[in-house]
């Protein structure tokens, strides 16, 4: 697979910084209300924090490992479904 060089002009930084920075402060916010009505020991709330964590790794391919550490990692498919709806992370 060839190697995608980026242009010179072209800065990720200048591009998408303060997006990414509003959606950091989304998420301190939401652990914050989360602690406050006493629900941080939620199974998504453990695997969110998990994920969390993998975004000071030094290693490319953030986005995969935080989406597979969220995901359920059965392979067969559950006879019936219990719920509609999706729970957004894995019970471990």
């Amino acid at each position: 697979m060839a190697k995608l060089t980026p242009s010179p002009q072209f800065s990720a930084v200048d591009q998408s910084f303060i997006d990414a920075r509003a959606r950091v402060i989304d998420v301190a916010a939401f652990l914050d209300r989360v602690q406050r009505y006493g629900q941080d020991e939620d199974f998504r709330i453990h695997a969110l924090k998990k994920a969390i964590a993998e975004l000071s790794s030094p290693t490319p391919g953030r986005a995969e490992r935080i989406l597979l550490a969220l995901s359920d990692p059965s392979l067969e498919p559950i006879p019936a479904a219990t719920m509609q709806g999706a729970m957004g992370a894995h019970r471990a």
